[in-house]
């Protein structure tokens, strides 16, 4: 049986883990392939291969999730793609 220590620190990385959201990005027909990919570069920190790889998947698939993190994390990010006229949400 482990220590307590470690299953405490189990507990806490679930707990961690469940409190995380996400960025949903969805397609549309108006922005091109070269300006999500450099929104994702410059928003999420995504690398360029990263950025591509993901509008690729939301323009095939309709969506994708771009980025992880906490709420009050994601939220200013979240507002800059849809400032630029991107479709997103955090879920």
């Amino acid at each position: 049986m482990p220590p307590k220590e470690q299953l405490l620190h189990k507990a806490e990385s679930k707990t961690k883990m469940s409190k995380l959201n996400e960025i949903i990005l969805f397609n549309d027909d108006v922005n091109t392939f070269d300006f999500v990919i450099d929104m994702l570069v410059n928003v999420c920190e995504h690398t360029p291969i990263q950025a591509e790889q993901c509008a690729i998947i939301v323009h095939f698939k309709g969506k994708c999730g771009v980025k992880t993190g906490t709420f009050d994390e994601l939220k200013p990010r979240c507002t800059k793609l849809l400032e630029a006229g991107l479709s997103a949400e955090i879920i």
